[in-house]
């Protein structure tokens, strides 16, 4: 019979000799040595298992996504008019996010409409990875709904603003009745069209450039709202959205003067339409936000590619393309280039939003049931 020798024990054989070699001074010593020992065993036998095969979480990226090469879709929902230059951009974002990730195709599901339409479909259930939504207020609606971080503006440059524009006043062919300023939609001669800012997000911009116009001339806000309440008693159509106050103005003919975002005008001049238009002095900067919806990028696994390509729109080659639909450059030296330059008309006092405490408390004072837009509905006799 043949017997089978147990294999040397290396350890075993380290602490035997240490022990015949040495007299110990003290049991504490003693203790100190065989730490040692288990130290240099531990160490022996992850250098035995790292000859077979690596250790888990050792190798590849951190991003199991990237480790896999596995394709990525990002479904990007957004309000109608930045599709053109979406179009533009994604492919060249496809194009280097795949160089620069091993191979990894990123593909793209777009939803365009009206601003608060898709706000509303995203918390209905359009499983939405990036929110390009035309105004702060409706990104907060996704914060207060759940699927927006609350400190959303602080994971992406300039504070999540991926896009400028200004409110402009479109006039009839030659200005004829010479349309210069906000104070001109107040005079009993012009009627004006805007949409309705109890339904449409776009045209809140558009009371606030009101608002904002009344309060620096005036200096007070009393006066500030007899102001607006002048001025809209002269609207002709008070219309649902900006699409329908277009309509109204530019098909149906109706109203001397309306009030809609520069840069949609100068799309709508590229596209070989007529359209004439003065940019008041004192204005306010109209701010897009653009936001990774963290509820559904966590679900879907899209996190690092959604937040790539929030990234990638504020670089210069994609700024670039937004700059092109009519949007004022957001980089101070791109906006004095002699192009940029005649493009964009100076504005000698811009407001924000901020000035007003931001979006939420803006809503709560003029636009909530009761609140001062209502008043002055009340007023004018059209509520």
């Amino acid at each position: 019979m043949t017997v089978r020798q147990p294999k040397p024990n290396p350890l075993g054989t380290l602490i035997h000799q240490f022990t015949n070699k040495f007299k110990f001074a003290s049991f504490k010593q003693f203790i100190s040595l065989m730490v040692v020992g288990v130290v240099l065993s531990v160490a022996i036998a992850a250098c035995s298992s790292g000859n077979n095969a690596s250790a888990p979480g050792t190798s590849g990226s951190a991003s199991p996504v990237a480790d896999q090469k596995k394709d990525v879709e990002l479904t990007l929902v957004a309000y109608a008019i930045p599709k053109a230059a979406h179009d533009a951009i994604i492919p060249k974002f496809v194009e280097k996010w795949k160089a620069e990730h091993g191979g990894q195709t990123v593909t793209f599901k777009q939803s365009y409409g009206g601003s608060g339409t898709q706000t509303r479909a995203i918390i209905d259930g359009l499983e939405a990875d990036i929110a390009h939504l035309a105004i702060g207020a409706d990104t907060e609606k996704l914060v207060k709904a759940g699927f927006v971080s609350p400190d959303w503006t602080t994971k992406v440059p300039n504070n999540g603003i991926v896009a400028k524009s200004v409110v402009a006043i479109v006039t009839r062919e030659g200005n004829p009745k010479n349309i210069k300023t906000f104070t001109d939609l107040t005079r009993d001669d012009v009627k004006w069209i805007t949409a309705n800012p109890k339904t449409s997000g776009g045209a809140r911009w558009n009371f606030l450039a009101l608002w904002d116009y009344g309060l620096k001339t005036t200096k007070d806000e009393a006066k500030t709202k007899e102001f607006v309440t002048k001025a809209f008693k002269n609207v002709a159509v008070l219309a649902k959205d900006a699409r329908e106050s277009t309509d109204s103005f530019v098909k149906q003919g109706q109203g001397d003067a309306l009030l809609n975002y520069e840069n949609e005008i100068i799309l709508a001049q590229s596209k070989g339409e007529k359209a004439e238009y003065v940019v008041p002095d004192i204005n306010v900067s109209i701010d897009i936000p653009i936001a990774v919806v963290d509820k559904n990028v966590d679900k879907h696994g899209t996190r690092e590619a959604a937040e790539g390509f929030v990234k990638y729109l504020f670089t210069p080659e994609a700024q670039a393309e937004f700059v092109k639909q009519g949007y004022r450059p957001l980089d101070a030296d791109t906006a004095k280039t002699k192009e940029n330059a005649a493009k964009f008309p100076p504005v000698k006092t811009l407001g924000t939003i901020k000035d007003y405490g931001g979006w939420s408390d803006f809503q709560k004072k003029f636009f909530e049931d009761g609140a001062v837009f209502d008043q002055i509905e009340e007023t004018v006799g059209k509520k």
